[in-house]
């Protein structure tokens, strides 16, 4: 690996930088200074707590691709996060939301299929040259593994890349184009979110699901909450920690064992240890809220968990890197003219059906970010909606493979 050329390459030191950002944003988007108040009006702060990280890492102060912040916050302090953010909740009242939720997933995931054809033949027009042929390094082969990342995550991603055997050359291309056009959606998520009750009343959907489940949160918080002594703190950490490690036994026995006993289990993401990760937090958080350690949101469960995915927020932010399009223009204007079919077909669905922008916003970040992103797109919105991102993101797992595939089949027909 190459020495990195960034200012700052300690992970301690970049550490506390990502903590100063985020308590800078706090702080200020909670003064009461004119200024600030009229800046966060249009600008969220979960945003700025994502672009000042990137803005970081593109000019070199930090390298977010060097750095093991990313895999220390989405394998520690995630199924931490899931855990503390399940305990109070209520899974009727989950279910109780209606298939909207589902529907608008299923729309994002045909958004992602039917985009990469109609993206490559569009480009393809205009560029045939840097977007055609049909050898290991084919424009087609490469979108391939875009496809199994957004539709899955990076296990569906590594399938298409061995399915359809895609060069080296082509695969790095697409992985920078990947990140960057996520992100860059990721972001307008963010300011969806930040906007959802204006963005809802215009568009007259039907929220009384979500608020209901809202409401309920933050009537038990108010009626049950108290300052938290360190004994509180204490059961909070050993909790969260404690069933995240739990989480890490299980999944670090199943995922090896699946591989070795029914590898062809590796297209539904079932050999992955992240995506056992994932499913296990979850359902130990959903597991303990039925019984009386769901108190512990008295004393600041899912506070804690959103100090939690903050930190998740600027370690994502850390790999976007904004001048990395001046190396591929091309596949980036593929990627931008993909998720614009992505996002247009959502906006359409959404707006045909009357569906609140959190089922949209949630169901396409649990296809394009997956189950690292899915809860803090999900939890932009409330902290007690995480796990439906949690959910819809491990069913992106399941299908990644297959839309992948099709998508690959489409792009290899109508490719330049």
């Amino acid at each position: 690996m190459s020495e990195s050329t960034a200012l700052i390459t300690n992970d301690a030191v970049v550490l506390g930088l990502l903590a100063l950002i985020l308590g800078f944003v706090f702080h200020t988007s909670h003064s009461s200074h004119p200024g600030w108040q009229k800046f966060y009006r249009y600008v969220p702060s979960i945003l700025l707590c994502y672009f000042i990280p990137a803005l970081f890492n593109s000019f070199g102060i930090i390298d977010g691709e060097k750095s093991e912040l990313y895999k220390m916050a989405s394998r520690y302090l995630l199924p931490v996060c899931l855990v503390l953010l399940t305990l109070s909740i209520d899974f009727k009242a989950i279910l109780g939301l209606g298939p909207k939720a589902l529907i608008l997933f299923l729309t994002g995931t045909a958004g992602v299929v039917i985009g990469a054809p109609i993206a490559l033949f569009t480009v393809g027009q205009f560029f045939p040259e840097q977007l055609g042929g049909d050898g290991a390094n084919a424009a087609w082969r490469g979108m391939s593994t875009v496809a199994g990342s957004w539709i899955g995550g990076s296990a569906n991603q590594a399938a298409m890349k061995e399915v359809f055997g895609v060069g080296g050359d082509i695969f790095s291309v697409m992985i920078t184009v990947d990140v960057l056009v996520a992100n860059i959606w990721t972001a307008v998520l963010l300011w969806m979110a930040a906007n959802a009750a204006r963005l809802d009343k215009a568009s007259g959907a039907d929220t009384s699901g979500i608020e209901v489940l809202k409401a309920k949160i933050e009537k038990y918080q108010a009626e049950n909450s108290k300052n938290p002594t360190t004994s509180d703190l204490m059961r909070l950490v050993a909790i969260g920690f404690g069933a995240a490690g739990f989480s890490h036994l299980l999944a670090n026995w199943i995922a090896p064992w699946i591989e070795t006993h029914a590898p062809e289990l590796a297209m539904y993401s079932l050999t992955s240890s992240f995506f056992w990760l994932v499913v296990i937090a979850t359902t130990i958080g959903l597991l303990l809220s039925m019984t009386r350690v769901r108190e512990l949101e008295a004393v600041g469960a899912s506070k804690v968990g959103s100090v939690f995915i903050y930190i998740l927020v600027a370690t994502i932010g850390m790999h976007m890197d904004v001048t990395a399009v001046m190396d591929y223009p091309v596949m980036f204007l593929v990627g931008i003219v993909w998720i614009s079919i992505h996002a247009g077909l959502l906006l359409l669905v959404t707006r045909l059906i009357k569906a609140p922008v959190f089922f949209m916003a949630v169901g396409s970040q649990a296809n394009i970010g997956g189950a690292a992103s899915a809860p803090v797109v999900a939890s932009a919105f409330h902290p007690s909606l995480a796990p439906v991102g949690v959910l819809l993101a491990v069913l992106g797992y399941a299908l990644g493979t297959y839309g992948a595939y099709i998508a690959a089949m489409m792009m290899q027909a109508v490719s330049p």
